[in-house]
């Protein structure tokens, strides 16, 4: 099976919304030749994930131990294949500290949105890419060519909203926003058996 190559998920302090997103496509990835990471734009570097979070997670069985914040640098951005945001300003923060990200940097509600419905096995980008390609690159692409063929959803709309410092309802909250989204990104990410 094709390997997925590298994910990158930002959010910003890294210790909230990109660290169960991490842990959750570790988890329902598991198997697959993947690398998922997280990182924050204004990181709490070195911190453990927030105990919302970390309760959040043990509620669907994911593994939160040997975490640690990072902070997100222009390498990450380069090194990963996709690169998924929890809101559209982190989209932003990431593509103007490395503007050739752009392509392959999306909101979690983005990617879910265009790749709804799309043929990935059966695309040009597939079809094109070489067998050393990372899946990962592929969806990007499909994604990427597919903007501008859906409404975008509003920052209201997209944004996974910041639970920290908030009561256990706002972790519920973050949880179920990334939950709604999570089956189709997992989907499109999950390679086609060759």
């Amino acid at each position: 099976m094709r390997r997925i190559g590298r994910i990158l998920v930002i959010c910003t302090g890294n210790v909230c919304r990109s660290p169960y997103l991490e842990r959750r496509l570790r988890q329902l990835l598991c198997g697959q030749d993947v690398v998922v990471e997280s990182a924050g734009t204004r990181a709490l570097v070195g911190a453990d994930i927030e105990p919302g979070s970390v309760a959040a997670l043990g509620a669907v069985g994911a593994d939160t131990t040997g975490f640690a914040s990072r902070q997100l640098v222009p390498a990450m951005l380069d090194e990963a294949d996709l690169v998924i945001t929890a809101t559209q300003k982190h989209r932003g923060d990431a593509v103007a500290l490395h503007p050739r990200a752009l392509r392959k940097t999306f909101t979690l509600g983005e990617l879910a949105d265009l790749v709804r419905d799309a043929d990935l096995a059966g695309s040009p980008e597939a079809a094109q890419a070489g067998p050393d390609t990372p899946w990962a690159a592929v969806v990007g692409e499909v994604a990427r060519g597919r903007r501008g063929l859906h409404p975008a959803r509003s920052a209201d709309e997209s944004d996974i909203p910041d639970p920290y410092g908030r009561s256990s309802a706002a972790y519920d909250l973050m949880s179920t926003e990334i939950e709604s989204q999570l089956p189709l990104v997992v989907a499109a990410l999950t390679p086609p058996r060759s």
